[in-house]
């Protein structure tokens, strides 16, 4: 499937970069491009729902797959970011108002499609008080109440600029899984996620434990940005310190000229590596390929993780 390409004015943000060039893939990336009755059935429930996706707004390699099993990942509170990342393909700017409406409106399409578990992520929200906490918690409210089998995974931002009691009112609301992805090691937050901090976002994670020690919780990172393999399991030993549960880690797949050059491809032979160290470290459930994103294969990752920690306390 060839890259998403979006206009400049998409990204404001990147416009005064230099283009950055895009190697070629290799053979271990490439995808099938979306056909099949499966990928139009589940567009056409999201067109009538009137739903963003993260699918499409990150450019995702995997849509062809996700969407053909009737898998998708719900992008709630509009389509347009307050941060600007290097590496994401979300359009940048001054968001619009909160849709009331919309949780409701993803729960009727969760029930549609027919979800065993359903992800749920969003843009950043720096406009909002909460950073769109509230609205987290009604769209998890909302599914129970319409797909009350359906297991819920949340991908949430950072809340780096709300008061820390925010995250009390997601966690309040029941997610089987709380996600929130460090996306890169430390020494390259500058440049990759220069609005962001890494040990804001560890803490977070730490803080669902101390809210709720028997929620699920999930971080991931890209690599490929010029990271080292040291830097990367010292993320996961600081991951394991803050009690985190599941870990991905993909190739960074640049999405524009504009974005974040891509350093190297990392072979799979690596990810098999990486996976080997992370269970060694005592993560309940790594995922850790070329073509891994938060939400690839997140439900059959979730009942392997609900089995895992089941196994282990069983073993306590």
């Amino acid at each position: 499937m060839r890259d998403l390409k979006i206009p400049d004015q998409r990204h404001p943000e990147k416009a005064h970069r230099p283009d950055n060039a895009q190697p070629k893939k290799p053979s271990w990336i490439r995808v099938k491009a979306p056909v099949g009755k499966g990928y139009q059935d589940t567009s056409r429930i999201i067109r009538e729902n009137k739903l963003v996706t993260v699918c499409e707004e990150a450019g995702c390699p995997n849509v062809g797959e996700c969407w053909s099993q009737g898998h998708a990942t719900m992008m709630i509170m509009g389509e347009i970011c307050t941060r600007g990342c290097t590496f994401c393909n979300v359009a940048t700017g001054k968001p619009q108002a909160l849709d009331l409406f919309e949780p409701g409106r993803v729960a009727d399409a969760v029930a549609k499609l027919g979800l065993n578990h359903v992800v749920i992520t969003s843009v950043d929200r720096d406009d909002l008080d909460d950073g769109g906490a509230e609205h987290f918690a009604m769209t998890i409210r909302a599914i129970r109440k319409r797909a009350p089998e359906t297991t819920i995974e949340i991908l949430t931002p950072d809340f780096l600029k709300c008061a820390p009691s925010v995250l009390e009112t997601v966690v309040e609301a029941r997610p089987d899984v709380f996600n929130h992805n460090l996306e890169t090691v430390p020494g390259l937050y500058p440049e990759v996620r220069p609005g962001a901090r890494y040990f804001h976002s560890l803490l977070l994670l730490q803080r669902v434990k101390e809210l709720d020690p028997a929620m699920f919780t999930k971080s991931g990172i890209m690599v490929g940005l010029g990271e080292d393999r040291q830097s990367v399991l010292q993320v996961m030993d600081d991951m394991r310190a803050a009690d985190v549960d599941f870990l991905t880690i993909g190739q960074y797949l640049q999405p524009t000229p504009k974005h974040h050059v891509i350093d190297r491809f990392v072979h799979p032979d690596e990810f098999a590596a990486y996976e080997k160290a992370a269970y060694g470290k005592g993560f309940l459930m790594v995922s850790a390929t070329p073509l891994t994103r938060s939400s690839y294969h997140a439900g059959d990752d979730f009942a392997r993780l609900r089995d895992a920690r089941l196994a282990k306390l069983g073993r306590g």
